[in-house]
């Protein structure tokens, strides 16, 4: 079973190794530059909230998510998030966890929806689990990531009334 709570100083340094896995692979997120422990803790304290998932059966930290908003004033009641799996433990669904515990904090925080800026086209099993949880694509953005080989993919945008 995955239990999530909100993250603690003392997660920085397995949620930084998580987090920096997929900066690393540079498929998914966006960001080129990886947290070291320090830094790690000053962005996941910065958030709105970030959630940090823990298998129960093995008390391991086996993913996380950062929520904050997608933009400012006017449109600050427009959430974002991220999404992180520990590779070793990809495919048990954590994903899915992970994204129905933000949206049920995206609208406890007072967000009105969540929005998806940047889905990686190539993210099959994202693309699946979004549409599966009600996302509403909103279209694609040709060439918008540019994935670590150098070669660029089209984003698809997403969103879901909370």
């Amino acid at each position: 079973m995955i239990y999530i709570r909100e993250f603690y100083k003392t997660d920085a340094k397995e949620a930084a190794a998580i987090w920096n896995r997929v900066v690393e692979d540079g498929v998914a997120f966006p960001q080129l530059e990886t947290l070291s422990e320090k830094e790690a803790i000053k962005f996941f304290e910065a958030q709105n909230f970030s959630g940090i998932a823990f298998d129960t059966d093995t008390g391991e930290m086996v993913g996380l998510y950062i929520l904050h908003p997608n933009n400012i004033g006017r449109c600050g009641h427009i959430a974002n998030a991220s999404y992180a799996v520990r590779f070793d433990c990809r495919g048990r669904h954590i994903g899915e966890s992970l994204v129905s515990h933000s949206l049920e904090k995206a609208a406890e925080l007072g967000f009105r929806i969540m929005q998806f800026n940047a889905v990686v086209a190539e993210n099959h099993p994202a693309l699946h689990l979004y549409e599966k949880l009600g996302f509403i694509r909103l279209g694609t953005i040709p060439g918008g990531f540019r994935m670590k080989d150098g070669h660029f993919s089209n984003i698809v945008l997403f969103y879901h009334n909370l």
